[in-house]
């Protein structure tokens, strides 16, 4: 059986064993053990943001270079790593993606005894690359390991595994990573020397367990799908065309306002999480062990909410249900930065909620019509989620600025919000193009 995708290449299917195609059934459930692998690294990210900070002692500006060398890495390996699937393939591409992220979680060690913030960045860059290689190799893989018409509900199911880690990231990284100790800058510094060199180092090491075993289990899976026969989806033919240049596809209005959109959505996604933890203890007196369980529950908020939208999505148009969601997301950002007390984490949960849909719309939106232009879109498309790299840097600068104030920071989700709420009533429109 051949399957050709929308660039023109065919693509080799086994036949399948009956209806339910039960040859793909291991290699599909391998894939999405993968999609759950990915969503843990990200959960921890909102963990160690927070324990970092205290542990190497930052600044709020300085703590947030942790999303910043994970989405850097995703904007930098975009493109290589789909020179990577051409070239090898996807099951050496998969196998590359899991050896380069499990190196990055091996490197939390030599980082935790050291005690040294470059080094921790360095190994969540490498874990970075790790990830952008297994995504961009993962998410088609999964589309296309089977029927065709099915495509879209296996990539679904596939990343609902992607929401599950969103909350139990949190909750595991709550239960071996944040130690429940913290100090206030002036009891730091009428701490004897050595008492703070020693709980400092004590709190840098409780990073190291949790990221061996993640590593070493990412090495498990290496070995794993080498030795497993994975059904072989390499191009074994394709039509010759005239690719579109890589700025040209710009023209398209739809297309480059989706791209602002993205920016600004994973911008803002990445800053709600990322000072989670802080907001939680600053303006509902939290300790940090319950508010990284709290994180765990925005979590499952955001996996809820991706089930429920879709639903929704049968009946309402999308870009409708886009515009409902930022309405919701920019009123919820008011009440987290005004509010206090729970009610503040109550409003950040829910935004997470409302948050869910958006990635997976806006994508879809801006590739409406490109037809020959759609791979090069698509490009651009993963390129701009570096905006989680760039916005929680600016979110800490302001959140500094205004003397750690960590609700005056969410005005930036805010802004986000209002951006794509342009994209969805007018931004998403296609215009015909000369």
């Amino acid at each position: 059986m051949q399957v050709t995708n929308q660039m023109g290449d065919v693509h080799e299917v086994p036949t399948e064993k009956g209806q339910g195609g039960s040859n793909y059934l291991l290699p599909f459930i391998l894939i999405t053990s993968l999609f759950f692998l990915w969503g843990m690294a990200h959960g921890f990210d909102g963990i160690l943001i927070p324990h970092l900070r205290k542990a190497c002692e930052l600044n709020n500006r300085q703590s947030t270079l942790i999303d910043t060398a994970v989405f850097l890495a995703y904007f930098i390996m975009a493109i290589p790593a789909g020179m990577l699937i051409k070239r090898f393939g996807y099951k050496n591409s998969i196998i590359t993606g899991l050896l380069v992220f499990a190196a990055g979680a091996f490197l939390f060690v030599p980082a935790a005894n050291s005690r040294t913030y470059e080094l921790f960045l360095f190994a969540l860059f490498v874990i970075g690359c790790g990830l952008t290689i297994l995504e961009t190799s993962a998410n088609p893989y999964a589309a296309i390991l089977g029927p065709p018409e099915s495509s879209s509900k296996r990539l679904n199911l596939a990343a609902s595994f992607n929401g599950l880690a969103a909350m139990a990231g949190p909750v595991l990284g709550s239960m071996f990573i944040l130690s429940g100790k913290s100090f206030t800058p002036a009891e730091m510094a009428a701490m004897p020397q050595a008492e703070k060199l020693s709980y400092l180092a004590g709190e840098a090491a409780t990073v190291k367990m949790p990221y061996i075993v993640l590593g070493s289990i990412l090495l498990l899976m290496a070995i794993l799908f080498y030795f497993m026969h994975l059904p072989s989806m390499k191009p074994t033919h394709t039509e010759v065309e005239v690719k579109p240049g890589f700025f040209s596809v710009l023209k398209f209005s739809h297309l480059s306002w989706a791209v602002v959109a993205q920016f600004f959505y994973v911008g803002a996604q990445v800053c709600v999480t990322s000072f989670f933890v802080r907001i939680a203890e600053q303006s509902a007196g939290l300790d940090e062990k319950t508010a990284g369980y709290y994180l765990g529950i925005y979590g499952a908020l955001f996996m809820s909410g991706r089930f429920i939208g879709t639903f929704f999505l049968r009946f309402i148009k999308d870009y409708v249900l886009l515009s409902i969601y930022c309405v919701m997301c920019v009123i919820l950002c008011v009440v987290a930065i005004y509010a206090s007390g729970i009610y503040v984490i109550y409003a950040l949960g829910a935004i997470g909620f409302f948050m869910s849909i958006m990635f997976p719309t806006i994508f879809s939106l801006g590739l409406v019509g490109l037809k020959s232009n759609t791979e090069t879109g698509s490009s651009w498309l993963v390129m701009s989620i570096v905006g989680g790299a760039i916005l929680p840097y600016g979110m800490g600068t302001l959140i500094d600025m205004n003397h750690d104030d960590i609700q005056s920071g969410y005005l930036i989700p805010l802004v986000c919000f209002l951006i794509i709420l342009y994209f969805g009533v007018f931004g998403h429109k296609v215009k015909k193009v000369a």
